[in-house]
């Protein structure tokens, strides 16, 4: 792993330095994904995927990725040797910058890695961002993240990412039928999450509301409990435009949190053949 080179914490990606088993593994994990997402994952994932020439053998180049995801929205992918402070983060996000790991799991680590590498960030992030308005709601969050820090409110609009962007999901009018797909790079990026978000009875499927999110703690260690469901990425992007966070950071300030597993008498509940509340179908 390369040390912390600047003071924006990005690093040459040095694409040489990745071995031989690296690659194998990048690809062990892309041809995993690919043949179990689709008809489960936004099609706007998938055309992320086929735009930006994912399926190339090896871990991608970012100077032939950023090239073209530049040329779609803007965006680039910059290297980080991991996991980088708040305000580096906010402000990568918000000059439409996505840090990635500069490192891959080992071939013992393909089920679950600890810290983000470059599959999870790369694989499971990028490919939405050549779609127009997620690439515009994760700008929009990043420039949250600084303001949020001035409120004293990260941890709470940590909860709006790790609800939508790592562990969203959105009702798929692709499917004709009401279904719901995944779009959240940890859901994505993962073999076995990728299967238990709309085929497991236990979690939560709950329509997406703002204030609802930042009220509802997370755990990092187990598969979700509980998922929100956005209608449209033009929808979560309105919402998050529309909305005046300092007040609401203000209200909810003196509330207690919701448990992770509650459902309140407003929650529009999605369950698995419910046609009415959106069709959770089996796959």
């Amino acid at each position: 792993m390369h040390r912390q080179a600047s003071l924006d914490w990005t690093i040459p990606q040095d694409w040489a330095h990745f071995t031989a088993t690296d690659h194998r593994v990048w690809d062990h994990l892309f041809d995993r994904q690919t043949r179990l997402l689709p008809g489960r994952v936004a099609p706007e994932f998938l055309a992320g995927l086929r735009l930006l020439d994912l399926g190339r053998p090896g871990v991608p180049d970012f100077a032939r990725l950023n090239d073209q995801l530049m040329a779609l929205t803007g965006w680039q992918v910059v290297a980080v040797p991991g996991l980088v402070p708040d305000a580096v983060f906010f402000d990568h996000l918000a000059h439409r910058r996505f840090p990635a790991g500069n490192f891959i799991r080992r071939p013992d680590q393909l089920d679950y890695l600890q810290e983000p590498d470059v599959f999870h960030d790369v694989f499971g992030h990028v490919p939405l961002l050549a779609h127009p308005a997620f690439a515009d709601y994760m700008q929009a969050y990043g420039r949250g993240g600084l303001r949020a820090a001035d409120h004293g409110a990260i941890d709470r609009l940590a909860r709006l990412y790790w609800y939508t962007v790592e562990f969203g999901l959105i009702r798929s009018p692709a499917k004709g039928d009401g279904g719901l797909a995944i779009y959240g790079a940890g859901i994505v990026s993962s073999h076995g999450e990728t299967r238990f978000a709309l085929d497991s009875s236990s979690p939560n499927r709950i329509g997406w509301q703002l204030q609802r999110v930042l009220q509802t703690p997370y755990r990092i260690d187990a598969y979700q409990q509980a998922y929100f469901v956005i209608d449209s990425f033009d929808d979560l992007l309105r919402v998050t435009l529309e909305t005046d966070f300092g007040p609401l950071y203000q209200r909810l300030a003196g509330r207690a949190d919701l448990p992770i597993t509650a459902i309140l008498p407003d929650d529009r509940v999605f369950t698995r053949g419910d046609q009415h509340h959106g069709g959770l179908l089996p796959a």
